[in-house]
C-alpha cells in the first residue's frame, strides 16, 4: 500500500471471526445492490395549492373553446375529403362536369349545415323553476331599448 491511499473501510477488520466476516460481507454487497430509488405510497390529496401544470398537447382552454376547435378540425378534414373526392373523380373520368360534381358533393354539406341551423333553433326554451316564501309580486313588462346617433341617446319604452 503506499502511504497516500487512505485505509478502505469496506474491508473487514482482521479481528473478526469468519462468521462475522461473511455476515459483513453480505451486508456490504447488500448494500452495494440496493436500490436507490424510491416510491412513496402514501395517497395524494385530491385538491391542493398548487397551480395546474399545462400537459403536453393541446394547450388548456374552455370547455366551449374546445367544442369548437373540435368542430373545426372536424369540418376542415370533411372538406378535404369531398374536395378531394371530387378532384379524383374529375381527373380519372377525365369526363365528368366540375358543376355537376360541385352540386353532387356540395349538396350533403349544404344540407347538413341547413340541418344544423334549423336544430340549433329548434332547442326548447328551459324550464325555469322558482321557489318563493313570503308575499312575491312579480312585473311582467317588456322594455325595448334603442340606441342611436353619433352621440348615444338611450330611449326605454315600455
Amino acid at each position: 500500500m503506499h502511504p497516500e491511499t487512505p485505509p478502505r473501510t469496506d474491508v473487514p477488520s482482521p479481528g473478526l471471526s469468519e462468521a462475522q466476516a461473511e455476515t459483513e460481507a453480505r451486508r456490504i454487497i447488500a448494500d452495494a445492490y440496493r436500490p436507490t430509488a424510491y416510491r412513496d405510497h402514501t395517497p395524494l390529496p385530491a385538491h391542493g395549492d398548487a397551480p395546474a401544470v399545462a400537459q403536453p398537447g393541446r394547450p388548456p382552454m374552455s370547455q366551449g373553446a374546445t367544442d369548437a376547435s373540435v368542430l373545426m378540425l372536424a369540418g376542415g378534414t370533411t372538406t378535404a375529403m369531398v374536395g378531394g373526392t371530387a378532384a379524383v373523380l374529375m381527373y380519372v373520368s377525365q369526363y365528368a362536369d366540375p358543376v355537376v360534381c360541385g352540386l353532387v358533393f356540395g349538396a350533403p354539406t349544404a344540407l347538413l349545415l341547413a340541418l344544423a341551423r334549423l336544430a340549433k333553433r329548434a332547442k326548447p326554451a328551459p324550464d325555469v323553476h322558482h321557489h318563493y316564501e313570503g308575499p312575491v309580486h312579480q312585473d311582467h313588462r317588456n322594455v325595448t331599448s334603442r340606441t342611436s346617433g353619433v352621440w348615444a341617446k338611450t330611449n326605454n319604452n315600455q
